[in-house]
């Protein structure tokens, strides 16, 4: 048998308690459901989190930092900047398939998260979204850095909607469509005014 580790548990109570916090909102679950999910007692918890607006804070901002590094990672592989926008829709799209209740919960949620981690976790998107922005803008120089900008949190829309649009079609299906959908909807040019700010 494989044995536990105290990462290994506070991966699975993340994962958890994503779950939870998705299907019946940060304020509808308790820290005892938390721990009846995990098959422990909800104190029992408290040796990996100090509370539970510890614990979503660490969810988004684990989260936050795998896109960002792995955003970051896919771009310093690729060999054009072609192939750097299909890594990048790759990692993002198999990351809103294999975990839609992240999305659900920082939909919802972030502003139960406390002030600092939650600065951090908006540094930390900004950050990814400026990653897409630079690969963006060798794909499509003409256009300004705020109309790119906008096309790219346009694609996130689209991506994460996943938790309402995967409905019965196969993670493959869903995968190919939505990497079809965000080549098309980057690669388009906008058209920006030529006055824009960039």
């Amino acid at each position: 048998m494989a044995r536990v580790t105290g990462e290994t548990r506070r991966t699975e109570i993340l994962r958890t308690a994503a779950e939870l916090f998705a299907a019946r909102g940060f304020h509808g679950v308790s820290i005892e459901d938390l721990g009846r999910a995990m098959g422990t007692s909800g104190p029992a918890l408290y040796r990996h989190f100090p509370g539970k607006e510890a614990l979503l804070a660490a969810m988004l901002l684990d989260i936050s930092e795998r896109l960002a590094t792995g955003g970051t990672e896919r771009v310093a592989a690729a060999s054009s900047p072609e192939r750097a926008l299909e890594n990048l829709l790759r990692g993002h799209i198999a990351f809103a398939l294999e975990e839609p209740a992240l999305i659900t919960v920082h939909d919802r949620e972030l502003d139960n998260v406390p002030d600092p981690e939650r600065r951090r976790i908006r540094q930390l998107q900004r950050g990814y979204v400026e990653v897409w922005v630079g690969v963006l803008a060798q794909l499509r120089p003409a256009e300004p850095t705020p109309v790119l900008r906008a096309a790219v949190h346009a694609t996130f829309g689209l991506l994460n909607s996943t938790p309402h649009s995967a409905g019965t079609l196969s993670a493959e299906r869903m995968s190919t469509m939505l990497l079809r959908m965000g080549e098309a909807a980057l690669r388009t040019p906008c058209g920006g005014s030529a006055g824009a700010e960039r």
